[in-house]
């Protein structure tokens, strides 16, 4: 049981110790903490081959319609993102990353990553693949959680 409470301590740490270095790391380039989500959200459909809008953007940060227009409009005004309009509904927005946009997030978190493939090295791949799942499984976990906890503010 020990081993259990020890590490819901250290996935707490883990949680507290990433945005503090967000904070630091982001403040050099002036971006808000929402601005680095989006963009991570970004990333994450890019590789997943899903197209950006700002309503997506605005359902996966639960932001309102004037904070997303907010959030692109500052993202566009950095040179993160470029909007163009859909070849199908030229009424609906995309957004794209830019080369800068990813520049960015490199310098960002390549210390971070550096030092993470640091600890990782010394750990086995059959290690690693346990961990991965592992912390997939906690992922999964933690969304299902904050499901509930929509679900119970819904209600409420």
């Amino acid at each position: 049981m020990a081993a259990r409470e020890e590490l819901m301590a250290l996935l707490r740490q883990f949680t507290v110790e990433t945005d503090r270095y967000v904070d630091v790391a982001s403040e050099r380039d002036s971006l808000y903490r929402t601005d680095l989500h989006a963009l991570s959200i970004m990333m994450g459909a890019a590789r997943a081959g899903l197209t950006v809008t700002p309503g997506m953007l605005r359902e996966e940060l639960n932001l309102s319609s004037p904070a997303t227009t907010a959030l692109v409009d500052r993202l566009d005004s950095a040179g993160h993102v470029t909007r163009r309009r859909s070849d199908v509904d030229r009424r609906q927005v995309h957004l794209e990353m830019t080369e800068k946009a990813r520049s960015t997030g490199a310098m960002l978190f390549a210390p971070l990553a550096r030092h993470i493939n640091a600890v990782f090295d010394r750990y086995s791949e059959e290690q690693l693949t346990l961990l991965r799942d592992m912390l997939q499984d906690v992922t999964d976990a933690t969304v299902a959680a904050r499901d509930v906890a929509l679900d119970d503010v819904d209600a409420g």
